[in-house]
């Protein structure tokens, strides 16, 4: 079975926007045959990268954008995830120090380590004053 396809679809900043991305990675996991643990991981992944732009990319409440897409060629997904917040490179974090016990550990950081963890692949660029978030993982 050829499993292929491209997946584009638009979130608004809004937390409740979250429930929605999930039932379409829930979907389009159902769609690519990915195992749960993929589709959880998955789900996992996008909602650090949504929740951070949500909380921290932009200065007011006015309506912006967010746009995904996601590509699965057989053995690679791709994921781009676009918006046009302020520029923050989430690879240029170093990693938290989770060797502290949690009340000693600043605030933040654990999502963007999650995203390393769990995603082969993590790049970052800014472009035309959007910032392009490109992750990638091998499908076995």
């Amino acid at each position: 079975m050829e499993a292929k396809g491209k997946i584009q679809f638009v979130l608004d900043n809004k937390v409740d926007e979250l429930s929605l991305l999930s039932a379409k990675v829930e979907t389009m996991a159902d769609l690519w045959d990915f195992s749960d643990s993929q589709t959880m991981n998955l789900n996992l992944v996008l909602e650090e990268a949504i929740s951070n732009i949500l909380f921290y990319a932009f200065d007011d409440d006015s309506e912006q954008k967010i746009y995904l897409i996601l590509e699965y060629d057989d053995e690679t997904l791709s994921v781009e995830i676009m918006d046009s917040g302020k520029p923050f490179d989430p690879t240029r974090q170093g990693p938290p120090d989770i060797t502290l016990p949690a009340e000693e550990r600043s605030i933040g950081g654990l999502g963007i380590f999650l995203i390393n963890k769990l995603m082969d692949h993590v790049e970052y660029c800014r472009k035309e004053n959007m910032n392009m978030l490109t992750l990638k993982k091998r499908i076995k």
